[in-house]
């Protein structure tokens, strides 16, 4: 008797978690964009079932028995995507204390650091994340694959990610993590395993090697930066052979390669070698840009991260604040040029440069050197799907694709801050997020941490 009460026991259970798995969610809003449309949705309306969109579009009636979500005078949008982030550091703090902080800070401590980092960001109403680097000086550990399978596995919460690992530069390169401190100060220079190599076999083993470890996209360092001590902010890094063989590399194992540069020559050497984007791209001139529209190749311009240096320039070094105002000082023009050229322009900012969930910032910035609200919208929704090859499942609100769901007050299309202020977030058919956060919108630690690894 016992035995059959159990048994009956179970299978109750299994009833209510198919039923639970069944529930039919609807989603109202006065305003909806689609990802794809060139204007908004008046009275929009998505039904969610499972993990996915079952139906979306204007005053659909609601099934019956569904939850009828209604969220008022707001607008309903596919989550955000930024193409490049780092949620494992932190790099917003004092320059000089963190590099002291550096010597002494344990990964694992990093590691749970950035648990918060991850949920500030999709609270932040950013479902999906390319995440572009993550190393630690001295350490052989993957943090950004941990936290990625962590999410991916529900241990934590956090946005869908895609990581890069290490990246991959030459010696003394921009992401070298021992230029600018002592020689041998870690007892050996840093190798393939590092993502350091120098010349094109060397190059392909560490694109393998990456791969190997869990790498979802390359990334490669192919000019100077401004955060590194040891190089000049435009200077190439790469030979065209490199280049080429970072690349071809890469593409053979199916991973798409995005590439750090501010500099026209290396821009030009990187697009001509058939990258799927160039980050940042400060010093690039019209005709690079040209180039850039003719291949397809995207451009992810990370505005905020140079807004936030050049907010706070008595952060930096002098020989950084040198580099950060003459790349400031150029970007503007490149991106405008870049919207009025028609060049693919992927939404992403570079957090960590600036304190996680503050990535909604860079839709103004975008907005503000000559974009349409409706075109930086699209950048971070359809746009980075289609970089980051993932819009057969997200980047539109779409029958079939999964409910990756924001909701923020107001008209986005007439005020496009209303983005800084999401207030419902929806992952894959699950709420996140229905009103004040859970995490600070800050994500700062109480001490200057993280490691004096550039990312911009």
């Amino acid at each position: 008797m016992r035995s059959t009460s159990r048994i009956l026991a179970i299978f109750l259970c299994f009833g209510v978690a198919a039923q639970a798995a069944d529930q039919i969610i609807v989603l109202k809003a006065e305003r909806m964009f689609d990802g794809k449309s060139k204007t908004l949705v008046q009275n929009g309306v998505v039904i969610v079932q499972g993990n996915a969109i079952v139906d979306v579009g204007s005053n659909l009636p609601a099934p019956s028995g569904a939850q009828v979500i209604d969220l008022g005078d707001a607008t309903l949008a596919p989550g955000f995507m930024d193409a490049h982030t780092h949620l494992t550091l932190d790099y917003s703090g004092d320059y000089n204390v963190r590099r002291l902080h550096e010597l002494d800070l344990n990964v694992s401590e990093q590691a749970i650091r950035a648990t918060i980092f991850a949920r500030a960001t999709v609270e932040a109403g950013f479902t999906t994340v390319r995440d572009l680097g993550s190393r630690f000086v001295g350490s052989r550990e993957f943090v950004d694959v941990a936290l990625r399978n962590s999410i991916n596995k529900g241990v934590i919460v956090g946005p869908r990610m895609l990581v890069a690992t290490k990246g991959i530069g030459a010696t003394g390169g921009h992401f070298d993590p021992t230029s600018g401190f002592r020689d041998f100060l870690f007892g050996r220079e840093p190798d393939y395993s590092d993502g350091i190599a120098d010349g094109p076999e060397e190059i392909r083993k560490a694109v393998r090697f990456e791969v190997k470890n869990g790498a979802d996209v390359i990334k490669g360092a192919v000019s100077g930066g401004v955060l590194s001590l040891a190089d000049e902010v435009d200077t190439p890094q790469l030979t065209p052979a490199e280049m080429a063989a970072l690349v071809d590399e890469s593409h053979r194992l199916r991973k798409k390669v995005a590439v750090h540069c501010h500099g026209d020559q290396a821009a030009r050497e990187a697009i001509e070698a058939g990258v799927d984007s160039i980050e940042h791209g400060s010093f690039m001139k019209p005709e690079t840009l040209t180039r850039m529209k003719n291949k397809g190749t995207f451009l992810t311009p990370t505005l905020m991260a140079t807004e936030w240096i050049m907010s706070k320039l008595d952060n930096y070094p002098p020989a950084l604040q040198a580099k950060a105002k003459a790349a400031g000082a150029a970007r503007s023009d490149m991106f405008r040029n870049a919207v009025k050229l028609g060049v693919k322009i992927s939404f992403g900012t570079d957090a960590a440069v600036f304190p996680h969930g503050q990535n909604a910032k860079e839709f103004k910035l975008m907005v503000d050197l000559g974009m349409t609200p409706i075109d930086a919208l699209k950048s971070a929704t359809a746009n980075d799907a289609e970089l980051l090859g993932i819009a057969q499942k997200v980047g539109t609100l779409e029958k079939g694709k999964l409910a990756d769901i924001v909701a923020m007050p107001g008209d986005p299309a007439s005020d496009i801050t209303a983005t800084e202020r999401v207030f419902f977030v929806m992952k894959e058919g699950k709420i996140v997020r229905n009103g004040p956060p859970i995490a600070s919108t800050d994500a700062k630690p109480t001490e200057p941490a993280d490691v004096v690894v550039p990312v911009d």
